[in-house]
């Protein structure tokens, strides 16, 4: 009995009061932090949703891409807030946490050099996502390759082509993305006519076509423009005089209205009696030269 007074009496209850209340301060510290971070994760989700409202982005792909990123904000920032109120309790225990940093810098370091590959997909895959720059749905040219984008993760972009090839290219690795399908889309169209034709009536021509499928249900809620926007006469041709411009459509829509556009186009040639050429050559002899001598025979 005599030892267990002796031993509590040698206790500093000072120094563990002051500890426990540090602790306790760190954990409310954290408490509040928490409750911070969680508020600004809300209004930063609000936010990205505004944004891709006035967009126009569907309901469906921006609330899954801003559900991961939020997702992995939250992860990333609470393990990190987790880490440092460990490693405070430790310190206010009176625990030495250098070689707990050490020990953490070398493995940190070790795992740095083996995966830095991994690291770098999951980082430029996290701008992807944050910057909108691609979407599932999309049709999009990645490194030179084109299709469709049928899934966007953290470590890769995964696109399938006409063909019904699937390309996987790690995020770390994408060089070049060009999407042809975000905000709006354009067909691009070059027609050519022959040199006799006069390009005022072949410029009529179009935009009658334009104005007529822009009144069909099936295919005007898709055109952006009343008309075609035409650039005018582009090139001169081999055998034809070349006339460019586009068909501004909502996304992914301008191939299917591209197709159409020249069905009709070459249905209004036929009809005002314009000529689409083909290739041909003149052969000119010259004036000094001799005539030829052709005689047809019968046997």
């Amino acid at each position: 009995m005599d030892a267990l007074v002796t031993f509590l009496s040698d206790i500093s209850w000072h120094n563990i009061l002051a500890t426990i209340l540090r602790i306790l301060v760190v954990l409310i510290a954290a408490w509040i932090a928490m409750r911070l971070l969680r508020r600004g994760l809300q209004r930063l989700e609000q936010r990205l949703a505004l944004h891709t409202r006035k967009e126009g982005e569907p309901l469906t792909e921006s609330a899954k891409r801003i559900d991961t990123l939020i997702r992995l904000l939250r992860q990333g920032i609470y393990l990190v807030l987790w880490i440092i109120v460990v490693l405070l309790i430790l310190r206010q225990a009176g625990i030495d946490i250098t070689p707990l940093l050490a020990g953490a810098g070398i493995i940190g370091l070790a795992v740095g050099f083996g995966a830095q590959s991994l690291v770098k997909d999951l980082i430029s895959g996290f701008f992807f996502l944050l910057e909108n720059q691609v979407r599932v749905g999309d049709v999009a040219m990645i490194n030179g390759t084109g299709g469709l984008v049928e899934a966007i993760n953290f470590r890769t972009i995964i696109l399938r082509d006409l063909s019904g090839t699937v390309h996987i290219f790690p995020n770390g690795h994408v060089t070049t993305l060009a999407n042809m399908t975000q905000g709006w889309s354009a067909y691009v169209f070059d027609l050519g006519v022959a040199y006799k034709e006069d390009t005022d009536k072949v410029v009529d021509i179009i935009n009658q076509v334009g104005a007529e499928m822009k009144a069909d249900p099936a295919y005007g809620r898709f055109m952006l423009d009343e008309l075609p926007e035409l650039f005018g006469v582009d090139k001169f041709g081999d055998s034809a005089v070349v006339i460019k411009g586009r068909i501004k459509t909502t996304p992914i829509k301008q191939w299917e209205l591209g197709r159409e556009f020249l069905r009709r186009i070459k249905k209004a040639f036929d009809d005002q009696g314009v000529e689409i050429p083909f290739p041909h050559r003149t052969l000119y002899m010259g004036d000094a030269s001799k005539p030829f001598d052709i005689r047809a025979s019968q046997k």
